[in-house]
């Protein structure tokens, strides 16, 4: 087995950004930004930030549930999802609500993170009882969970050996199912289509890492969906804010070089990667394309006073997509207002 570095103290502080992250979440769901009847598992308490903040949440959260559902519309219930550094994420429970099933769904993030939610989970009966089927058998061992459908491993993102390696365990790289699966391609299926998500995920990495974790996701799945959310934009005075913000609570972006760009650059490393069609666009242009009546609902919620405080977080963070194969032919990268006026919630 490959030797993973102890963790740092800067990993340390990134773990906590997912506590910070759940918490703001919850706060913006109490007060009516979207529905979310498992986000209060994950979170001790609602964080009641700004309104800017919670619109920001928003914004991210309907845009990349949108997309999930074009991925879903177009591939179907045979198809997985891999979310990449997902943290105290709810999205498989909330699909699992809705009327969209997915064949394989797999998180994963650093094993601290991994272990408490395990432990979350199987305390609350109306977590676990969506993972489980009649028949299903439940394996929690050394922070993975394993399940019917559902899978939550443990891993260093910046080792892509102990990636692959976690993933064909979670039977996600054509490997012959769960907790045990070979490597993939050893006479098995070939990978499920497959929607990866990364969100406030890759800024963490150094580029090398990053671009090799991207590059073998891309070359395992041949028919794929990416969807990056992180900062952007951060090489003006604002940006350097927001990273001194960072580092003052011990959190080195490591990938920050990467996010100094606008947009664009976002969509050149998943093209890089290997995904040949790719776009990105910053949350002014996101939350533009979002349905209008969604828009003002949300807008109704809370009283805005600092227009140009939510204008200023809008373009320091940017929506990436990409995707590959034929089922995936259709989704209309080239115009944001067409792929995110997608299906209801």
């Amino acid at each position: 087995m490959e030797n993973i570095r102890a963790w740092t103290e800067e990993d340390e502080a990134i773990i906590a950004t997912n506590t910070d992250a759940s918490e703001c979440k919850r706060g913006a769901v109490e007060l009516g930004y979207w529905r979310d009847d498992y986000v209060q598992y994950f979170s001790r308490r609602a964080d009641r930030r700004a309104p800017e903040i919670n619109r920001g949440y928003f914004a991210r959260v309907r845009a990349i549930e949108i997309l999930v559902h074009q991925f879903l519309e177009r591939c179907g219930s045979k198809c997985q999802i891999i979310s990449l550094g997902c943290g105290y994420d709810t999205l498989y429970w909330r699909l699992r609500d809705s009327t969209r099933a997915v064949g394989n769904y797999v998180e994963l993030d650093f094993p601290t993170v991994t272990a408490k939610k395990c432990q979350i989970i199987k305390r609350n009966k109306a977590l676990m009882e969506k993972i489980t089927n009649e028949d299903g058998e439940v394996v929690i061992r050394s922070g993975d969970l394993h399940a019917d459908n559902y899978h939550l491993v443990g891993c260093d993102l910046r080792c892509v050996a102990e990636v692959r390696r976690k993933l064909s365990s979670a039977g996600a790289l054509g490997g012959a199912g769960a907790a045990g699966a070979g490597a993939a391609g050893e006479g098995c299926r070939e990978a499920l289509p497959t929607l990866v998500l990364a969100e406030c995920v890759l800024v963490y990495l150094r580029p090398e890492p990053a671009a090799a974790l991207l590059a073998a996701l891309c070359a395992a799945l041949p028919t794929s969906m990416v969807i990056v959310y992180e900062q952007c934009n951060l090489d003006d005075k604002f940006g350097e804010v927001m990273v001194r913000n960072l580092e003052s609570r011990g959190c080195l972006l490591a990938g920050a070089a990467g996010a100094r760009g606008g947009p664009g650059a976002a969509a050149a490393r998943l093209r890089a990667a290997g995904w040949a069609r790719a776009a990105a666009w910053d949350m002014r242009a996101v939350w533009a394309a979002l349905p209008a009546a969604e828009r003002a609902r949300a807008d109704r919620l809370e009283p805005l006073d600092e227009h140009e405080l939510l204008q200023q977080l809008h373009a320091h963070y940017a929506l990436g997509v990409a995707a590959r194969g034929a089922l995936l032919a259709d989704l209309e990268l080239d115009d944001p207002a067409a792929l995110l006026s997608g299906p209801a919630s």
